[in-house]
């Protein structure tokens, strides 16, 4: 049947199942509107208050689901502005897809109005992009941008449309979706190199990352685990990848980890490091990371192999394939006195707590107050900073897709958007978003969306009126030189929310955070809670950049 290009785009979203789009309107894309107006029955659009957010909430959707996620915005400033959601969903291996409007054929390289090279802008930050300049190949590029997005090492694709093309008239041939394959890229001998390595182990660790939510093989990381009776470590982007309640979970591990998570790095003989790629806030000292023990990395992406620490063996292919292998080929092995040994230093890695305050609240307080009034499945949101750490070492995430944060890019002001991704693709579910004033005025317009669609999002705002990690930094490393990380905003957070049409809240101390959260919590409505806390809150334990566990900060003046 023959259908313009914004149909044919409205038809193969569909073919690849999607059922739910973010964005923005604007002049290069209006066509494309016309046509989600004439399939708004079977394509839900969630309409931004700025194109950021969009991108961040078809992140937001794409953590929590599984799915592909789907960013529609104009050219111009409108594309530049998905820019650092692109790049967020990049550095964490997120699918999504962006499309976005460009000028006309015949007005391309002119300077003309709203006109960027957005292939040029985005290259750097996206699996692949296309342009497509001719409505023939519209089809198939949209097919392709899903296969690549989903396939491999996940991404965000973008694909940029001229305007005349979203108008031109083509014959459309309905496909089915293509399935993903990730081929095996070890080999057998491969998997017993490794099996032999597990094998001579006596105090072996598990080092897992957001690889494995990705891949979806929680279940095939547990019964490796389980199997050879070994700790697991997670990185932030790995939380809810292995429960926190099993008796083999330690906790984090990196910069803001736990003093057992580091001296078992310090003193294993075997890492077994599984979707998971070394950054700089786990490794630390590069040189002295695992110093005594040799290291197995499942991964796949053969460019994280030897990237950033020297492997003695790999096995490439996706987790749930390679996982299930090496369960298979691997002994059972029990390493009681090696587990012991870790649970001791778990007691030994308490960090000294301030003292209870009548005027501010205490960050542990309000994370554990959360945790009683949400259950298992229910989604974690967090900004980046002070609060984004508090969170990771004191909710306990039982279950993957339940936490949604920007671990490789750190993108402050991320969470708002993701908040409104989440809550739209999970409308059964508590969705709560940790956010610190800083990040939150980053783009706090979201309330607009928020309130729009009447989205239960529960915003706890970690309110200590400076950027709490870069002060931090600054007290530690740099005289307490607080250049420029006490803004002294007089923003009412109460007031704030009551101007977009949410309702606001406040937690004085710790004796209103029960009270407050409960009746937060009671209502099906978004609720924005300012949460006062100390500017001298610090998150600790902290390993210094470049440093080993054996610098570990537990306490400060």
């Amino acid at each position: 049947m023959k259908l313009n290009g914004s149909e044919i785009i409205a038809e193969c979203l569909l073919e690849q199942g999607v059922d739910t789009v973010f964005g923005y309107p604007g002049g290069a894309v209006l066509n494309i509107y016309d046509a989600l107006y004439k399939y708004s029955d079977r394509i839900t659009h969630i309409l931004s208050a700025h194109e950021q957010g969009a991108a961040h909430a078809a992140d937001g959707y794409a953590r929590t689901t599984g799915k592909c996620g789907v960013v529609i915005a104009t050219s111009g400033p409108g594309a530049t502005n998905l820019i650092t959601g692109i790049a967020t969903a990049y550095m964490d291996s997120v699918p999504m897809v962006a499309i976005t409007g460009n000028v006309s054929n015949d007005l391309l390289a002119r300077d003309s109005f709203q006109e960027v090279d957005i292939c040029g802008i985005s290259m750097p930050i996206t699996k692949h992009n296309f342009i497509v300049k001719n409505i023939k190949d519209l089809a198939n590029v949209i097919r392709k941008a899903f296969k690549i997005a989903m396939s491999g090492r996940k991404g965000p694709v973008l694909i940029d449309i001229p305007k005349d093309v979203t108008g031109a008239v083509y014959e459309y041939e309905r496909e089915t979706c293509a399935e993903i394959v990730n081929t095996m890229l070890s080999s057998q001998s491969d998997f017993e190199e490794a099996a032999k390595l597990i094998a001579e182990s006596e105090r072996p660790m598990i080092y897992m990352g957001g690889g494995v939510v990705s891949a979806d093989a929680e279940k095939e990381l547990m019964e490796f685990a389980e199997k050879i009776d070994c700790p697991v470590a997670t990185s932030v982007m790995g939380l809810g990848g292995f429960p926190c309640s099993h008796r083999l979970f330690m906790g984090t591990i990196g910069m803001h980890g736990g003093y057992e998570t580091g001296k078992a790095t310090d003193n294993c003989d075997l890492i077994i490091t599984v979707g998971a790629r070394f950054s700089d806030r786990v490794a630390g000292d590069r040189e002295k990371f695992g110093k005594t023990a040799k290291i197995i990395q499942l991964d796949i992406d053969r460019a994280e192999i030897n990237k950033n620490v020297k492997i003695d063996s790999y096995l490439l292919g996706d987790l749930k394939d390679t996982l299930a292998e090496l369960t298979k080929v691997s002994e059972k092995a029990e390493h009681n006195e090696w587990t012991k040994q870790v649970a001791e230093w778990g007691k030994n890695s308490a960090v000294t707590e301030t003292p209870k305050s009548d005027n501010y609240a205490h960050p542990y307080h309000i994370i554990e107050a959360v945790r009683k009034l949400t259950d298992d499945n229910d989604i974690i949101v967090t900004d980046v900073g002070q609060h984004q750490m508090w969170v990771s070492q004191k909710y306990r995430f039982e279950k993957p897709r339940t936490w949604c944060t920007s671990g490789g890019l750190g993108t402050m002001g991320y969470g708002l958007g993701a908040s409104v991704g989440s809550a739209v693709a999970h409308p059964d579910r508590k969705v709560v978003l940790f956010t610190g004033d800083g990040s939150f005025h980053m783009n706090l317009n979201e309330l607009a969306t928020v309130c729009s669609y009447n989205l239960p999002i529960k915003v706890i705002v970690m309110n200590n009126t400076v950027l709490g990690m870069v002060r931090q930094w600054q007290k530690l490393f740099y005289g307490k030189r607080f250049s420029q990380t006490d803004p002294h905003r007089k923003t009412d957070f109460v007031k704030l929310a009551e101007a977009f049409g949410v309702k606001g809240m406040r937690i004085h101390n710790d004796d209103d955070a029960e009270e407050v959260l409960s009746e937060a919590f009671r209502t099906n409505e978004p609720v924005v809670i300012d949460c006062r806390i100390s500017p001298d809150e610090n998150v600790l334990p902290m390993i210094p950049p470049g440093k080993t566990v054996d610098e570990m900060i537990t306490e400060m003046e």
